[in-house]
């Protein structure tokens, strides 16, 4: 298998430290889509739960990188944070509003503080838009942002930022690559001079070989321009090497939350110990002294998950208490206190620390 050139991750700087005030904070975050029945008359029959309490506060200048499974939610979270879906229930507070309660100009305020880099850059940029036009855009939405006289330079300014020739400002999407999409994408989002950036897989889509110059890319802008990177991606082995903390979801709800050494190297949950065993390890020799942990059974189905803990049905460790308990996300009792790195939020009734990743890799 071939694996993307590991870009290097810079030391978190202070401003990402959890002692200070977070800028976003997500409290009991729900989002319910309604299965119907009937067509003319149409009658509510369940719902799919995407999202089901989740809870995280991202803090200035830090990466939060948020993992798991395709279908966890993870995508339906960041169209929650910006606005593009409305929560069922929850609060989503920037900078203590609830930005989700928001419309018309109040909304579009909100918006020029946190942007979103897309998954797709074949699909996020229109084909019959000039790359000034795209980058541009959002000061046609925002025109205080920048005099119409300025913007061609500060467009060309953006695609220099990015790494592009500012003389590619008249031409079109499908003249470039995909890491270079990507980038016109970035630029884009970094318009506005946001504080928050929404990254939902930005790289899932591109080559292998780019990938790390593109987190390299966002690492570098992150300390130019005083970030704070939301990013969310399937990829654990990008995410450790980008994020300051990294929560873990699954069918809807975070499952582990912690510092990325902590999650990494003394995963609690058994999901995020089956998740570190099916990463790829370069290194043959460490290979073969890591245990794979191979799940039973598929994923249930999000309109009807499973009772007590929705893990059980795949867990190796699954108990009675599983079934009639859903186990709340916080420190287990046989971590409280000790002041190791295993002291971090899991929602497991049986957490137990697991070294799966060998320290060597």
């Amino acid at each position: 298998m071939t694996t993307a050139p590991q870009p290097t991750k810079p030391e978190p700087s202070a401003s990402g430290s959890p002692g200070r005030e977070p800028i976003l904070q997500v409290r009991g975050l729900v989002k319910h889509f309604p299965l119907t029945q009937g067509i003319l008359f149409k009658k509510q029959v369940g719902a799919v739960q995407a999202v089901d309490g989740v809870d995280f506060d991202l803090y200035p200048g830090e990466t939060l990188g948020i993992v798991g499974e395709s279908g966890c939610g993870k995508s339906t979270v960041a169209k929650l944070l910006m606005n593009l879906e409305q929560p069922t229930r929850g609060e989503i507070l920037y900078r203590g509003e609830d930005i989700s309660k928001l419309s018309g100009r109040a909304l579009k305020a909100v918006r020029r503080n946190i942007q979103m880099v897309f998954q797709d850059p074949y699909t996020s940029l229109n084909p019959r838009m000039t790359v000034g036009d795209i980058i541009g855009e959002p000061f046609e939405i925002h025109p205080d942002a920048a005099p119409k006289g300025e913007r061609r330079r500060r467009v060309q300014e953006l695609l220099d930022v990015v790494g592009l020739n500012p003389e590619y400002i008249n031409r079109y999407p499908h003249q470039f690559s995909g890491g270079q999409r990507q980038r016109i994408g970035i630029a884009r989002g970094l318009a506005l001079r946001p504080e928050i950036i929404v990254a939902d897989e930005p790289v899932s889509a591109l080559d292998v070989s780019v990938q790390a110059q593109v987190v390299n890319l966002m690492e570098r802008l992150q300390d130019e321009f005083d970030l704070s990177y939301m990013f969310i991606a399937h990829d654990l082995s990008i995410v450790r090497h980008i994020a300051d903390r990294v929560g873990v979801m699954y069918l809807g709800r975070i499952v582990e939350t912690g510092a990325d050494a902590a999650i990494y190297e003394h995963p609690t949950h058994p999901y995020t110990q089956a998740l570190l065993s099916a990463v790829p390890v370069p290194n043959p020799e460490a290979r073969e002294h890591r245990e794979r942990i191979i799940l039973s059974g598929d994923v249930p189905s999000p309109a009807d998950p499973p009772s007590g803990c929705r893990f059980r049905t795949r867990c190796w460790k699954a108990q009675e208490k599983c079934v009639v308990e859903d186990p709340p996300l916080t420190v287990p009792d046989v971590f409280r206190g000790t002041a190791g790195p295993a002291e971090h939020p899991s929602a497991c009734h049986f957490a137990e620390e697991k070294i799966v990743v060998p320290r060597d890799e």
